[in-house]
């Protein structure tokens, strides 16, 4: 048996991981890389092994940093399954559909306006090859062991993540014995709210996992609410808005879960609450097809009650275009939630563009930021960031 590891090593993005045993090569993850543009586009284009000779793929969640690059794993040759639990496939479907779609607007963009990017070469994958990468998802449920040769065997338990989100143990047959690899893939907290807390693993021979908080303690899980409500309310006292850059994907939920409990309990103000990210709309009614992974508490909530917890009154999702433009010209305090993450794409960028001047605004970071991102460098502070070519 070897490993090697072939991206997320030293860095936070492009999780992909070549197990081999014999002559079989099994995938854990094909993520893709962010960070500073011409080195993300040469490690995402050129993988350190032949996409023609993998068997599998086992796919421990939906975020782009683990699923993203499948597309042109795909396009490279890969005809194999990708494993993944019910739940992920379903949120993979719009994912991937979405990046497909930014690696196209991206290519089309350099080439009108002939700029020249180091190993650009088209976009990285089309719609089309996302939509093979889709259709090569092969669901297996939690606890379901599954055989993928004759030399190994998966089984899937509850990462706690993000919706759908899989600890990966595998069952390796060895002439001296068997031996078990865990794959933890990306671990939720204990006590966060939604979805259940990630399981306990006991036991393994081999471990990965990851160490984006290795060296970090969490605030405490009770603190998230209070931080939350004293910034709304030190915003909307001075009249600015909350721009909160937030990844489509569980992030994005946490957030409204969130609000709609402050509001309910009125320890906010009445403020309007926007959700400008098409995907954040798809994801989020993935979101109420699964309550099988909910925690005890929400799936109370849901079954009992019968109660959406993503959609309370307030809010309102943004899906076309001019709705988005709109919200450049509003007067008062708002939230407003928005995609991407990393502030890299999407029309967080617009947002953040004519926001970020005004003193009266917040620009609230909620999520992990990758080095090089636009919001590592609204993080860090830093008096001038480039948007859209402008410096402000």
């Amino acid at each position: 048996m070897r490993i090697k590891f072939c991206g997320a090593a030293r860095e936070v993005t492009g999780s992909q991981h070549l197990l081999m045993v014999g002559n079989k090569q099994i995938l854990l993850d094909c993520g893709l890389n962010q960070g500073k543009r011409e080195e993300a586009i040469k490690k995402n284009r050129d993988f350190l092994f032949d996409p023609k000779k993998i068997d599998a793929v086992v796919l421990s969640h939906a975020h782009i940093d683990h699923s993203g690059n499948l597309p042109n794993l795909v396009k490279q040759g890969f005809g194999g399954p990708i494993y993944c639990t019910s739940a992920t496939a379903d949120l993979s479907y719009y994912m991937l559909l979405d990046s497909a779609y930014i690696q196209e607007q991206d290519a089309r963009y350099l080439a009108k306006h002939r700029i020249r990017q180091v190993g650009m070469r088209g976009p990285l994958y089309t719609t089309q090859h996302a939509q093979k990468a889709i259709e090569q998802l092969t669901p297996i449920k939690y606890g379901e062991e599954i055989e993928l040769n004759r030399q190994m065997s998966l089984r899937f338990l509850d990462a706690g993540h993000v919706l759908g989100s899989a600890i990966s143990l595998l069952t390796i047959k060895q002439k001296e014995g068997d031996y078990r690899l865990v794959y933890t893939g990306d671990l939720g907290r204990k006590g966060l709210p939604i979805l259940r807390d990630p399981e306990v693993v006991k036991q393994a021979d081999f471990l990965i996992t990851e160490s984006t908080y290795g060296n970090k303690e969490h605030i405490p899980v009770e603190n998230i609410e209070k931080e939350l409500q004293q910034v709304i309310k030190d915003t909307a006292k001075k009249g600015g808005k909350i721009i909160i850059p937030a990844f489509s994907l569980e992030r994005t939920q946490e957030l409204i879960y969130h609000l709609e409990l402050l509001f309910e309990k009125k320890k906010i103000p009445s403020l309007p609450v926007f959700v400008d990210s098409p995907l954040a709309i798809n994801l989020t009614e993935v979101f109420r097809k699964h309550p099988e992974c909910y925690d005890k508490e929400l799936q109370e909530e849901f079954t009992n009650n019968r109660k959406n917890p993503f959609g309370f009154g307030r809010i309102k999702y943004v899906t076309d275009v001019q709705h988005s433009k709109k919200l450049n010209a509003l007067i008062g305090p708002a939230i407003i939630i928005s995609a991407s993450g990393m502030c890299e794409n999407g029309r967080i960028r617009h947002h953040l563009a004519n926001n970020i001047e005004d003193p009266r605004n917040t620009i609230l970071i909620v999520g992990f930021m990758a080095e090089e991102t636009l919001g590592r460098k609204l993080v860090e502070k830093r008096k001038v960031v480039r948007i859209f070519g402008k410096f402000c």
